[in-house]
């Protein structure tokens, strides 16, 4: 990228603002919460659009292939502004999983970028430049996540219970950067103190976390979940099937402040596959008996989940098995991405482009018929709904059976209900997506009955 850009400047806090460019999963969102809320104490004014800030921060995400092209590309609009002289825009900054896992290479491909900031650690650019870096520093692992300029919903949070992951999981990079397994504090009173209604539990594991069963209820300290009036949901993201205990079935079952909602991302179903993946439990598959045990205990239990499509080795019957077996109301999946250092990049038996997305487009499809489906069972019941935000006179909203920024959404006509409220209404209708609709007209996919895990 070659062009000109204007003088740097000196930072000065009280006089400058900055913009973060907020990328991948939630525990990234928190990542960038915890960031903006560090220099926001240091002085700097927050604004929500780069073209109106002095310094952008573009926080990346490191997970797939998808996820680094994405954030490679909000570094060059980012750059692009810094080298604009009618833009404001003198700081560049990059943070989040790629600073953490490339820094060195990011420095030395993008002189554009001033510094590239990992969890622990900062690699300036090899550009020269003479601006001095902002108060900018990583998400230390152990530190607590309270001070926080909060991007989601006023009503909605995250609430991060650990960091790391213990696994080695022959796909996945993560414990490389991101380190071994270990709780974080946390404070929920000040969240819910906030105007926080809803708090989604969140970790690379999170019901391995000791607390996170005895944080829903136990009356010692921390301040437990449950006892603060204000919080009205209580969610749990990125559960693993191996630590599901009595006691947290029992809490998820009897809570009413937990919904009944649970994501446990298995990656796949088939036997071969997840030996490959090298999953805990993968010679004995725990998942289906787990499943069958939570719908058994949990009544009106939503079960969201994620596969990975087209892993090294996996052939047409593991897939045909994965897609026959889905059985869940809510869920994603993704090409598998080989990424560097791991065991699966150098496996034998890898899946084409074409295979991988093909069986990604049709696992997507059967997720949106089962949602769908499930939506469609559900008109003239009455359903438990948290409002997010108006349009016009309509409220609209998420029933505790939808994650924000993820599931469906509900629309209440002609009631004005301020974010964060709890509404109860009856569902009146389920009108089919776009996507569902092109599913059943498209020849080159298969119909297939899936049963319930």
């Amino acid at each position: 990228m070659a062009a000109a850009a204007a003088a740097p400047i000196r930072i000065t806090p009280q006089e400058h603002s900055v913009a973060l460019v907020a990328l991948g999963c939630p525990k990234n969102t928190v990542d960038a919460e915890v960031m903006l809320g560090d220099l926001q104490r240091h002085g700097l004014r927050v604004v929500r659009e780069p073209e109106n800030a002095d310094i952008v921060v573009v926080n990346t995400c490191a997970f797939v292939e998808d996820a680094k092209r994405e954030s490679v590309a909000a570094i060059v609009d980012a750059a692009r502004l810094k080298a604009d002289r009618s833009s404001r825009v003198r700081g560049l900054y990059v943070t989040g999983c790629m600073a953490q896992r490339y820094a060195e290479e990011l420095a030395d491909e993008l002189p554009e970028v001033d510094a590239v900031v990992g969890f622990e650690s900062c690699a300036a650019s090899r550009c020269g430049t003479t601006t001095p870096r902002p108060p900018l520093r990583g998400a230390t692992p152990l530190e607590g996540e309270t001070v926080r300029f909060q991007l989601t919903a006023a009503h909605t949070a995250y609430l991060r219970v650990a960091e790391g992951c213990d696994h080695a999981c022959s796909f996945c990079a993560i414990p490389g950067f991101r380190g071994a397994f270990r709780s974080k504090p946390f404070d929920t009173a000040l969240l819910v103190e906030r105007g926080v209604r809803e708090i989604n539990l969140i970790a690379e594991d999170t019901n391995h976390c000791p607390q996170s069963s005895p944080l829903l209820r136990s009356p010692a300290p921390p301040p437990q979940l449950s006892a603060l009036p204000g919080l009205r949901w209580i969610r749990l993201l990125y559960c693993y099937p191996s630590y599901f205990s009595d006691d947290l079935v029992a809490e998820i079952a009897t809570n009413p402040k937990v919904v009944k909602y649970i994501d446990i991302p298995l990656q796949h179903l088939a036997a071969p596959t997840l030996q490959r993946m090298r999953r805990p439990g993968a010679t004995a598959p725990t998942a289906p008996p787990l499943c069958r045990r939570l719908r058994r205990e949990v009544p009106s239990l939503v079960l969201r989940t994620t596969f990975i499509c087209g892993f090294p080795g996996e052939s047409d019957d593991d897939h045909d098995e994965l897609a026959r077996r889905l059985g869940f109301e809510r869920g994603g999946a993704f090409s598998y991405s080989a990424e560097d250092g791991t065991p699966a990049a150098s496996m034998a038996g890898q899946v084409e482009e074409e295979t991988k997305q093909a069986r990604k487009d049709e696992l997507v499809a059967l997720f949106q018929e089962a949602s769908a489906a499930w939506a469609e069972a559900r008109v003239g019941s009455e359903l438990r709904v948290m409002v997010d935000r108006m349009d016009g006179l309509d409220a609209v909203g998420r029933t505790e059976h939808d994650a924000p920024d993820i599931d469906g959404a509900v629309r209440i006509p002609a009631m004005p209900l301020p974010p964060g409220s709890e509404a109860h209404s009856a569902a009146a209708a389920a009108p089919a997506p776009a996507a569902l609709a092109a599913r059943r007209s498209h020849p080159s996919l298969r119909r297939r009955r899936c049963r319930t895990l």
